[in-house]
């Protein structure tokens, strides 16, 4: 049965049988911690039956507010009202607790490693005193939703990242409570797990009456909203619908491509502050100016060898990151943009395209047991270049990067990195390379500048050196005015520049780093990536870097796509579009009512890498025409309403859906085939 139909089953809450109300409602909320202000007068409704979304900044107040509204945290003045009840104090806090669930941050943080799938819906489901026979038949029903039924015995320590997600997701829904509150359960999970989450949320939010309030640090998931608000410094700024942003910060957005995309935003940066290249294509946001008059003042500092310029509105992200470049232009808490020199054409990309090799994996091979992490991998990065690995959560990509960095010898292949072999140099690899892990290296009572120092000293720094590497490094990275201050109390992004500090203390020339923008705000990532072309283009190190933020894609050099411990795909992030437009076409974006009965009404009928995307349904079309007549007919005798048909360029997240998704479908006919087969693991990597 598929999940439309699967939700359908679902009782429809009694909140959702009359009229619509406010199932939340904010007023005047304030919010101090110590010094620290993080809720100001904060005014919000939410109503029955929508998905209401939360996005701002790291430190915004997203997180306070969310659990403002759970009643696990007291806020100091203003009043807050759910389910028509005053919440006020633990007591009150406790008649509601059986109608709302509460999702916390972080993969899997609310729920037990030890357990397996099965025993922590069932803990769950104790502890909300869900009666056993009702609960037989909802954990079948979310389970065959998420599709963890062939999992269900598995334990929760053992499941990707994606998985684990879905998993907390059942268990917050396990009790039917009338509203849910997720903070940010999407960070750090691959873009078809979060597809598949997002999916699953809409569809049972719309068809069965809940409520969601959801956080979220990637804006594209707002179009997944029915309306949203902006918070930022703990103030919302804006509410609405998500295509109502452009009027907080009108403009115009002008595209061109151009050989070194990243020497030419310095050119652009001298009228215009934002700024950003990915890979060639360099982006100006051109505030307050009509498109005629952007292009106009973007072609009168431009490059003569750049390509034609385009003009197309800002998207949500070029909104949120114009307000945070004016709040850190008032505040100076922004590192200095990449500077280049401009005299020196020997400082440009060109010097270290063509560099020795520092990192290489020839088929490399890593089994647990009975299990393959790494099936024969095999990549190579030169000095001077980005090296992107993406894949879904599991597909092997951190252990790739630990048998690289000599945290775990391979069981079979070979590999060297700065030199060293792998396997048999471990020690001589650690010196010589920086390491950013998934999980956070810091030490959280000490200060940015004692974290320094203690990395220099790890790394055997001499005390005359440090006294000079430290400094530079600060201001390098973006960290001047933050050297004094706790690690604990740091932003998000301050901390993964501080990081990354610790990671070059000792000038590695090789830097891996796994995932480092996880939870980053926009503004964050975009200064983190700048750091990053700065060292690679100007100081040749070698970079490999794992993502799930497709548009950090384009700043790579090299990209390799993995997938059940295999490289799938490889090349520049042009070549791997330019595959996907010959073998698929581009594609056909449309508007539906229930995007997960549409998705599998389109896959029945030969469609079979559709996805989801926000509200609407994405196809890859080589004759949009031709398919758009085919489906419009599909839906009509489906009774179906369709609308909103847009035909856009191919992106880095479509390559990696549209792959991912292929792989998937290729695996299950395979299966299919050999019903004799053992059943196969579930995408995982220890």
């Amino acid at each position: 049965m598929d999940a439309a139909a699967l939700v359908d089953q679902i009782p429809v809450s009694p909140l959702a049988q009359g009229e619509t109300q406010n199932v939340v409602e904010v007023r005047g909320v304030n919010k101090n911690y110590k010094r620290t202000v993080a809720l100001r007068d904060i005014e919000l409704d939410v109503r029955e039956g929508e998905v209401f979304g939360l996005i701002g900044p790291d430190g915004s107040g997203k997180s306070s507010l969310i659990r403002a509204i759970a009643g696990v945290q007291q806020y100091d003045a203003g009043v807050i009202t759910i389910l028509g009840n005053r919440i006020d104090s633990e007591r009150s806090a406790e008649r509601i607790k059986s109608r709302v669930g509460l999702m916390p941050q972080g993969l899997g943080n609310n729920l037990y490693p030890q357990l397996s799938i099965d025993e922590n819906i069932d803990y769950f489901a104790g502890l909300r005193l869900v009666p056993k026979d009702t609960l037989r038949k909802r954990k079948e029903q979310l389970l065959a939703m998420t599709r963890l039924t062939e999992f269900r015995d598995r334990p929760m320590n053992q499941l990707s990242g994606g998985m684990k997600q879905k998993l907390g997701l059942v268990c917050t829904l396990i009790h039917q409570p009338e509203l849910v509150l997720l903070d940010e359960p999407t960070t750090g999970v691959d873009p078809v797990s979060r597809r598949d989450f997002w999916s699953i949320l809409t569809d049972l939010v719309h068809q069965s009456g809940v409520t969601a309030i959801i956080s979220t640090a990637y804006m594209d998931e707002a179009a997944y909203t029915d309306r949203l608000a902006l918070l930022m410094d703990g103030k919302i700024i804006f509410q609405g619908s998500d295509d109502s942003h452009l009027a907080l910060a009108p403009g115009t957005i002008v595209s061109y491509q151009i050989k070194n995309a990243h020497h030419e935003t310095q050119r652009i940066r001298k009228k215009h502050s934002q700024v950003q290249a990915l890979g060639d294509l360099v982006r100006v946001f051109v505030r307050d100016a009509e498109p005629d008059a952007a292009i106009a003042s973007v072609a009168e500092i431009a490059s003569p060898e750049r390509g034609v310029l385009t003009a197309s509105p800002p998207d949500l992200e070029d909104v949120v990151a114009s307000h945070l470049i004016t709040e850190h232009a008032a505040t100076s808490s922004a590192p200095e943009p990449l500077q280049i020199d401009d005299s020196n054409p020997t400082t440009t990309t060109d010097l270290h395209l063509h560099g020795p090799a520092l990192i290489q994996a020839d088929q490399l091979v890593r089994d647990f047991g009975k299990f393959r992490a790494v099936d024969h991998v095999c990549l190579e990065v030169a000095a001077g270049r980005i090296f992107g690995l993406l894949g879904s959560n599991g597909a092997g990509k951190t252990t790739v990067i630990k048998m690289l960095t000599g945290l775990l010898p391979p069981t079979s292949g070979a590999g060297n990195v700065a030199g060293a072999r792998i396997g048999r140099a471990s020690q001589a690899i650690r010196e010589r390379i920086g390491y950013m892990s998934q999980s956070f290296s810091l030490y959280l009572d000490l200060t940015a500048m004692e974290n320094l120092k203690f990395y220099a000293g790890v790394y055997g720094l001499f005390p005359k050196r440090c006294r000079k590497r430290i400094p530079d490094l600060v201001e390098k990275v973006g960290l001047v005015g933050y050297e004094h201050r706790l690690t604990a109390d740091l932003p998000m992004g301050i901390r993964q520049r501080l990081a990354l500090g610790c990671a070059l203390v000792h000038r590695p020339r090789v830097i891996f780093l796994d995932e480092p923008t996880s939870g980053v705000d926009v503004l964050g990532r975009r200064q983190f990536w700048e750091i990053l072309v700065r060292l690679a283009r100007h100081e040749g190190v070698a970079i490999l870097v794992t993502t799930h933020y497709m548009v950090e894609a384009e700043h790579c050099d090299d990209l390799a796509l993995m997938y059940a411990g295999r490289i799938v795909a490889a090349g520049t992030p042009a070549k791997l579009r330019s595959e996907l437009k010959e073998n698929a076409g581009v594609p056909l974006t449309f508007a539906t009512s229930s995007p997960t009965q549409a998705l599998r009404v389109v896959r029945e009928n030969g469609f079979q890498r559709a996805a989801t995307f926000g509200r609407n349904l994405r196809i890859l079309s080589t004759d949009i025409e031709r398919d758009k007549q085919r489906l419009t007919e599909l839906f009509r005798r489906e009774n179906m309403d369709v609308s909103d048909w847009q035909s856009n360029e191919l992106t880095m997240d479509d390559v990696f859906v549209d792959s991912i998704l292929s792989q998937e479908q290729s695996r299950a006919q395979t299966l299919k085939s050999t019903p004799t087969q053992p059943k196969s693991e579930p995408e995982y990597a220890p």
